[in-house]
Formats: C-alpha cells, sequence, structure tokens
C-alpha cells in the first residue's frame, strides 16, 4: 500500500511574482551600481547626504578596484538570490503539517460554521470573529499558538466563526448578508446558550464585522474587543489607497471576468505594501535549523498565510472602493442594512488593541475606531499584525489582557 503524500504547497503565494521580483532586482544590481555611480538613481531626500558621499567614494577608485568591486556587487547579488531559492525549496518541503482537529460546529450557515472551543464550559460566552480574507484558524494556529483555546483553558467559551470558502449560497452576498445576516444569527445562537450577554472579538476585518453588531444588538453584547482592526483608510494607508484608485478599473474587471477576487490577486496586493519582506524572510528561514520551534512556527505561518480565501463580487467591490478607496467608515457613510455604521453610537465597553508594528493596519487607522467610540481603552501592543495573534510573545500580549479584560466585564 503506498503511503498518500501531503499535498505539495503552493507558497509563498503568489510565487511567480516573488520570484520574478526576486531575480529581476538582484540580477540587475549591476546596473545598480552603474546607476549610483553616474547620478542617476532619484534618492529620498533623507538620503542625498549619504548618497553623495557614497557616489564621491566610488568615483575615487581606480579601474582595478572598481572592477573588483563590480564582482563582489555580483557576487553578493547571486548569493542572496541562491539563499532566498533556498528558503523557499526548505519551506515547501518541510515535513510540518497542522494536525488539530476542529471542535464540534455549533450552527452551520452556508459555507459559514460556528465553532464551539468551550463545550462544557461554564464561563462567559465569547465570540470570535476573524477577517473575510485569511482563514479563521489563524486564531487557531497551533495548541501553544491559539487564541481560543487558551481562553478556554482560562475558563471562557469561545466559539470561533469560520467562514470557510463562498459556496453558491455566498456568491451574491455583499457585506449585508455577512453582518446583518450570518454573523447576527450566530450572535443570537451564541446568546442563547450564554448565561448572559456575549463578549465580541473581532480580529482585523473581523473587528469592522463585529462592530455593527455591538452598536445594533446592546442587550446581547457584554463588550467588544477589537484586535488590529482598521477604520480610517487615510491614516498611513494613503499609498494603498492611491495604488487602489489607479487599479479599480483593471480590479472591477477582473472581478467581474472570475466571479470573484482570487486568492493570488489578495496576496499580490498584500505584497505591495512591503515587496521586499518576503524575500528578506525566506532567507531568514533558510538559515534556520528545520528541526526547530522557530522553523516549525514559520511553515505554520506560512501554511496559513497562503491558504487564502477568495472575496466574493460584491463584497470585494465594497470592501476596495468603499473602503480602501473612498474611506467610507471614517466619513460616516459605510452602512449595513440601511443604516451608516457609527462608533459614536456603541455602548457597550470596547477595547482597542492596536499592534505597534503593524504594517497591515497602521496603527493610526485603528486608533480612529478607538477614539470614535465613547469610552473605550485602547492599548498598543508590541508586536506586528499577525505576531499580536501567533507570534512567540501572543499569550503575553493578547491572550493574557484580553482574557482579563473580559473576566472584568462579567465581574
Amino acid at each position: 500500500m503506498t503511503e498518500q503524500q501531503p499535498p505539495a504547497r503552493q507558497g509563498p503565494r503568489p510565487l511567480p511574482l516573488h520570484m520574478g521580483t526576486a531575480v529581476l532586482t538582484w540580477l540587475t544590481s549591476r546596473g545598480g551600481l552603474t546607476a549610483l555611480s553616474n547620478g542617476s538613481i532619484p534618492w529620498r531626500p533623507e538620503l542625498q547626504e549619504r548618497a553623495t558621499h557614497l557616489r564621491a567614494s566610488l568615483e575615487s577608485l581606480e579601474s582595478p578596484e572598481q572592477a573588483l568591486l563590480t564582482q563582489a556587487v555580483d557576487a553578493e547579488a547571486r548569493r542572496q538570490l541562491q539563499e532566498f531559492l533556498n528558503g523557499v525549496r526548505a519551506y515547501r518541503d518541510h515535513p510540518y503539517r497542522r494536525m488539530l482537529s476542529d471542535p464540534p460546529v455549533l450552527l452551520s450557515i452556508g459555507s459559514a460554521r460556528l465553532l464551539d472551543y468551550g463545550t462544557g464550559g461554564e464561563g462567559p460566552t465569547v465570540l470570535v470573529v476573524p477577517s473575510l480574507v485569511n482563514r479563521g484558524y489563524i486564531l487557531d494556529l497551533t495548541q501553544r499558538r491559539s487564541l481560543v483555546r487558551d481562553l478556554a483553558r482560562r475558563g471562557l467559551r469561545p466559539l470561533l466563526v469560520d467562514w470557510g470558502t463562498p459556496g453558491e449560497a455566498e456568491q451574491k452576498y455583499g457585506l449585508d448578508d455577512y453582518i446583518a445576516g450570518t454573523l447576527d444569527h450566530f450572535l443570537t445562537e451564541a446568546r442563547a446558550g450564554a448565561r448572559g450577554p456575549v463578549t465580541l472579538v473581532g480580529y482585523c476585518m473581523g473587528g469592522l464585522l463585529a462592530l455593527p453588531l455591538a452598536e445594533r444588538r446592546p442587550d446581547d453584547v457584554a463588550g467588544l474587543a477589537l484586535l488590529a482592526t482598521p477604520w480610517d483608510f487615510s491614516c498611513g494607508l494613503e499609498a494603498q489607497r492611491r495604488y487602489m484608485k489607479a487599479l479599480m478599473p483593471q480590479l472591477e474587471t477582473l472581478v467581474q471576468a472570475a466571479g470573484e477576487l482570487p486568492v493570488d490577486s489578495l496576496q499580490a496586493m498584500f505584497a505591495g505594501i512591503d515587496p521586499w519582506q518576503i524575500p528578506a524572510k525566506f532567507r531568514s528561514f533558510a538559515r534556520l535549523d528545520p528541526k526547530s520551534a522557530r522553523a516549525r512556527l514559520f511553515v505554520a505561518l506560512e501554511d496559513w498565510l497562503n491558504d487564502g480565501v477568495p472575496l466574493v463580487p460584491k463584497v470585494a467591490l465594497e470592501c476596495l472602493r468603499g473602503w480602501y478607496r473612498d474611506n467610507e467608515p471614517a466619513q460616516g457613510q459605510w452602512k449595513i442594512d440601511g443604516k451608516p455604521v457609527d462608533p459614536s453610537a456603541v455602548r457597550v465597553p470596547t477595547l482597542a488593541l492596536i499592534p505597534k508594528r503593524d504594517r497591515i493596519v497602521p496603527p493610526g487607522s485603528a486608533r480612529a475606531l478607538a477614539d470614535a467610540v465613547p469610552g473605550a481603552t485602547s492599548q498598543i501592543v508590541p508586536a506586528g499584525h499577525i505576531g499580536m495573534t501567533a507570534g512567540s510573545r501572543a499569550g503575553t500580549v493578547l491572550y493574557g489582557p484580553l482574557s482579563r479584560w473580559i473576566g472584568k466585564l462579567s465581574a
């Protein structure tokens, strides 16, 4: 009997984009050296003085020294490219596979499931809402890197929304359908089995999905925790907004032709925030012991990142146009079920945990939401967007503070 092999990894997605960027950049380093020498590179003002000194140093070199420098630059570029390729190969060949089993399903609606991580628990119920564009298991990545399992160990009853992959039922969904439909039903189910009001916890886009429920159903919501949740898309996201305005006609055509916003297109947009993050982290991974805990965590996170979810057409355009291009939330123009989403109307205790090193949701964008909710408590977390939930310090910077805050709500 032949042993079944695990499915091949596709990442880092989109692989042609990352490979092409790395090859073109590193293998044209010699041309960059020429451009530096002749002064044709446009430098940012803060780098201009250093660039001038560097150019002067290059001009002072004799011909043999210039030849040696060119050879050294070429060798270093090839070394870094090879290290990146080694890292990608090591990741794709790594034996780690996520083996955690899902808990019981409390309720299913279309492709979405409500997972009960606190079966038998008698503590306060917590409804945890992840983003629509990534799998919810970032909040249950491994036994040790799991927000929901940690909350359960502390006596709470966490219920995690698993949006799943959009099926036929969701193809015509808009944000209204997800929030005033599926999520509203999940809150009703959570409230029915709880001893009191339910605490809502939203991560990233999930915070924007949870916010209208806290506003609409205050009697059923004990508190609202917003983890790295954006609001003002003009704060720290100016480049992305300009990018979105320029690309909108092409994105609209893509969404209409594909019937969705594909995963690789989403991944390409995220990569555009920091194009060199992927090469840098895979070069670092190439130097790790593959049997180490750090290597396994890296692979677990990359598997999650590459296990994305496409957005259905209406939701894709609502987010790209309404949020990133037009900044409707901060302008008071974003509506759910025909009513503006108004943070100033939220009357439940609110906690905003804002990662300090977040490149996906800049702190200013998240802070704008905390400032708009009356009496909200905000706390800067010394982590990045993903490290906050699944990094080595997640227990200290997120799990502990969040569980203590939830506990105080029912005290």
